[in-house]
């Protein structure tokens, strides 16, 4: 990033080859859908252009970088009146649904499918802040940063939604401690 503050333009080609596929799957997780999440990953990274100059030296870029993010989220999400916050998040959202290709899916792919519907039955908030601890290594500090949220409050839903997700893959846990 210093060297792309400084002017280097193939330093920016590096920071994109970096930080689009995390981008792309903080979208794709957060809208559901590919098209738009590319369409805010380039607005991201536009944004992250024209402030460049306003990057801290010495700061960490990933935080930086998903506290632009989650503001494009926010402006996405608000232009299509969809609320920033699930309401009632206390409330158990609805079971993930089952899949229908078990029975011809290897084990591993079985797996892979039941945790990536868990995760989608979170609600929004929490899957953002799931995405944002587990895949893109952010600290609760960091995160409630980037969301304009106290850590506090980051940690009770990051508790929330990991408990949710052991409730949900129990079997599974069961499964690979034995």
């Amino acid at each position: 990033m210093e060297a792309y503050v400084r002017g280097d333009a193939m330093a920016f080609e590096r920071l994109f080859a970096t930080l689009a596929p995390a981008l792309r799957a903080f979208f794709v997780r957060s809208v559901g859908n590919a098209s738009d999440a590319e369409d805010l990953m380039q607005t991201t990274l536009l944004k992250v252009h024209g402030s460049r100059d306003r990057w801290r030296r010495g700061a960490r870029l990933r935080p930086w970088v998903f506290t632009i993010a989650a503001r494009v989220r926010s402006d996405w999400l608000r232009r299509r009146g969809r609320a920033l916050e699930d309401p009632l998040e206390d409330e158990e959202p609805a079971s993930p649904a089952a899949d229908t290709d078990a029975v011809t899916a290897s084990l591993s792919h079985e797996r892979e499918e039941r945790v990536r519907a868990a995760i989608d039955s979170l609600t929004e908030s929490q899957r953002t802040i799931v995405h944002l601890h587990r895949f893109e290594g952010l600290t609760f500090g960091e995160i409630g940063k980037a969301l304009g949220i106290s850590e506090g409050a980051a940690k009770l839903r990051a508790f929330r939604a990991y408990e949710r997700l052991r409730k949900l893959l129990l079997d599974l846990v069961a499964q690979s401690s034995a």
